[in-house]
């Protein structure tokens, strides 16, 4: 006679470390803004009057804000401004609609929604935001991936053996407190005087292409900025068939945060129409076409933004793909990145691709989180989205470039410096017969270290 086990009753029954819901999309009400209290539609999905009524400064959030914002939110933003900014205020109406959107209308609330939301905190800086006793590592760097040192020919880094970066153009239709081209990108600020693209498009068009022609182990172009959006699309269009022209070519990504930010820019005809006749062109070379966008946080994520995605798929382009950015006080939480994946992968059709660590930018290091605890959130992501949609977290090294943050050779987690190593060598290191062998060090923000290693950042500093 068989045996049957009874169950054994359970004193108590445990939930899950994460829960998925599914949460539909919804459009925000731009209208809850006293700004925009009679915008229509059909004025919300022109892409110029988006580009129009971008937020540049507080003058015009004051405008648009009315008396939702109390004063104590204005002077924190000047601080920022004055003394912290790397970056230049440029917020489309779509970006800030995402803000705090069911904050209501009274000030105080209002304000104290606005200090912790997450898109604020990463797109309209304060100076509260910013780390009062390490604002910026001592090893932060303007080009902190030395990507300019690397460039061939003016705005063409070749970093890696088989793939390059091509800097269309250094603006954006928004920019990113924590931006790592903060050096190039956008206007300069009280803090930074930014560096400028010299060469005239055209002319660093043609120098890129004669590289790429020039140089066959060469096979896959981001085509970036900047950010490809600012790209007139007749000149975006005409370099992109100039790239499918090359035999040796095989992969092209455009690289657009605006298909979050200003999806407007990706749903209008002459855009889709351009767009359809690329992918068209690179079907039929054999060439994967794919767009990397920028999203950090689920609240992003909205009707308009899976409308341009979707639309991008059905002209053509073989992946729509997110490269988000791991930043403390935005993402850096497990339920904050599986939800976000969720709204991308399950509601828009846009593959979860990477999370970088911020970059060691200036004035960066309040989103900076640790090598370990990026770890931790691997690990705590696994298991739950498909395998394929299962980003991977990864440290953009100095010198090295991208790798799995498990990936460490050393990590001195008191002292808060990993040392990693590499099996290429960067288009600056062929007469270097040490680079396949050096260690390379990255550098947790000091905060998160413990007393002792603070202790030994701050005496380095003495010194």
């Amino acid at each position: 006679m068989t045996a049957i086990q009874e169950p054994v009753p359970t004193a108590a029954a445990f939930d899950q470390p994460y829960e998925y819901v599914r949460a539909e999309l919804a459009e925000p009400d731009w209208r809850r803004f006293p700004g925009w209290h009679d915008v229509t539609e059909a004025e919300w999905r022109d892409a110029q009057w988006q580009r129009v009524h971008c937020v540049r400064n507080a003058k015009q959030l004051r405008a648009l804000m009315g008396d939702l914002l109390e004063e104590r939110f204005y002077e924190d933003l000047l601080a920022d401004q004055r003394e912290m900014a790397t970056m230049s205020m440029l917020l489309p109406p779509q970006m800030i609609n995402t803000m705090a959107p069911h904050a209501g209308t009274d000030p105080a609330k209002v304000t104290e929604a606005f200090y912790a939301d997450p898109i604020r905190r990463y797109m309209l800086p304060v100076r509260s935001d910013r780390d009062p006793a390490w604002p910026s590592h001592p090893h932060a760097e303007r080009d902190s991936l030395h990507e300019a040192e690397m460039w061939v020919v003016e705005g063409l880094t070749h970093r890696y053996p088989t793939k390059v970066l091509a800097e269309m153009i250094s603006t954006c239709p928004q920019y990113c407190g924590h931006c790592t081209r903060m050096d190039l990108v956008g206007n300069s600020t009280e803090q930074v005087e930014k560096h400028k693209l010299a060469l005239k498009p055209v002319d660093r068009q043609d120098a890129m292409i004669d590289y790429l022609k020039r140089t066959p182990g060469v096979r896959d172009v981001v085509v970036s900025g900047g950010d490809v959006a600012n790209v007139p699309w007749p000149q975006l269009e005409s370099f992109l068939m100039r790239l499918m022209d090359i035999e040796t070519v095989r992969d092209i990504r455009l690289a657009t945060k605006a298909l979050a930010a200003l999806p407007q820019h990706w749903l209008q005809p002459k855009v889709t129409e351009g767009l359809q006749r690329v992918a068209l062109t690179a079907q039929a070379r054999g060439v994967n076409l794919a767009i990397h966008t920028h999203v950090n946080h689920a609240q992003s994520v909205t009707p308009l933004v899976a409308e341009a995605a979707r639309t991008a798929l059905q002209v053509g382009v073989r992946d729509v793909r997110n490269q988000g950015v791991l930043m403390r006080g935005v993402n850096a939480t497990p339920a904050a990145l599986l939800d976000l994946c969720f709204a991308l992968q399950g509601e828009a059709n846009i593959l979860p691709y990477y999370f970088y660590m911020c970059d060691m930018i200036p004035n960066a290091e309040h989103w900076r989180v640790s090598v370990h605890e990026a770890q931790e959130l691997q690990h705590s992501i696994m298991g739950y989205l498909p395998g394929y949609a299962t980003p991977r977290i990864v440290c953009d090294v100095p010198y090295v470039g991208k790798r799995w943050v498990h990936q460490l050779a050393e990590y001195d987690r008191d002292l808060g410096i990993s040392y990693w190593t590499k099996n290429y060598r960067t288009g600056i290191e062929h007469e270097d017969p040490e680079a396949l062998q050096r260690k390379y060090p990255y550098y947790d923000p000091i905060q998160t270290l413990p007393e002792a290693g603070q202790k030994w950042w701050a005496e380095q500093k003495d010194r």
